[in-house]
């Protein structure tokens, strides 16, 4: 169901963020007690201001309310990526080879769940999209697949 919402959320936010001159970066979609939460975080050159975000929201608020896109009642939250910027995109783990990131996965790797290193590269091995991360002097292997969460860091932290 995440998922799904996830993807439904992107295809009918992704053209209005597209025609405000904005990228659609990350979305998240929570289920909470009561709603639902969902986030959509903005980019484009110079930065995203406020009104950007109120103008995307306006617009988004309505296509999901039209579309009847979500089954009860939702927050949504509109905003700039911030300095921990979330990657989940291809082109991000591309974008980002060399920076640092935190990574955490849905099971173990190596006896590791949560990562703290130097993007390395993103490549497909076998039908596969890995990416390739250095921690501590050591590099590890991580399917995309099995990333809950990866995010720009600070050096350092």
């Amino acid at each position: 169901m995440f998922v799904d919402l996830k993807d439904k959320v992107r295809r009918l936010a992704e053209p209005v963020v597209v025609a405000e001159g904005m990228e659609l970066i990350h979305v998240e979609c929570l289920k909470m007690h009561t709603r639902w939460i969902v986030r959509l975080f903005l980019d484009k050159e110079g930065g995203v201001t406020l009104d950007d975000c109120s103008v995307v929201s306006n617009q988004v608020g309505d296509i999901f309310d039209i579309n009847d896109l979500i089954d009860g009642p939702y927050t949504l939250e509109v905003s700039s990526p911030g300095f921990d910027r979330p990657i989940s995109r291809d082109q991000d783990f591309l974008k980002y080879r060399g920076s640092p990131v935190n990574v955490k996965t849905g099971s173990k790797i190596d006896g590791i769940k949560n990562f703290k290193g130097h993007l390395v590269d993103f490549i497909e091995d076998d039908g596969q999209k890995i990416i390739v991360m250095e921690v501590a002097g050591e590099n590890y292997r991580i399917p995309q697949a099995e990333i809950i969460k990866a995010n720009l860091a600070d050096n350092g932290k």
